[in-house]
């Protein structure tokens, strides 16, 4: 499915993460389907609070948590610059959907990482 929002349909999810050999492009690729995925979710089932944003963005949460286990397969990390990088997305992401207020921990609350 193809994202509508017009702030998110052309937006690079973990750019400061691509190229850099730190991060397995195969992995980035992943995270950035997760994001893509939680986007097509929300235009899908438009949460009507943030408390119903945060549902959403949780559940991506735990995907990164799985994620965050092939990074470690593959001698990588979701350490400080991905985690930054990660959250930055999602806050982006929340604030293109109407949510420029949600805060970038809650978002990510159940993180692992």
């Amino acid at each position: 499915m193809a994202i509508t929002n017009e702030r998110m349909a052309g937006y690079e999810f973990l750019r400061p993460m691509r190229g850099d050999g730190y991060y397995p492009a195969h992995l980035v690729a992943k995270g950035g389907d997760i994001l893509h995925a939680l986007c097509e979710r929300i235009e899908a089932e438009p949460p009507r609070s943030l408390e119903e944003l945060y549902v959403l963005t949780h559940a991506a949460t735990e995907q990164f948590n799985l994620l965050a286990e092939e990074f470690y397969a593959a001698d990588s990390e979701i350490e400080t610059v991905a985690r930054d990088t990660i959250a930055v997305d999602f806050g982006y992401l929340a604030g293109a959907y109407g949510f420029p207020d949600a805060d970038l921990e809650e978002l990510v609350d159940p993180r692992d990482w």
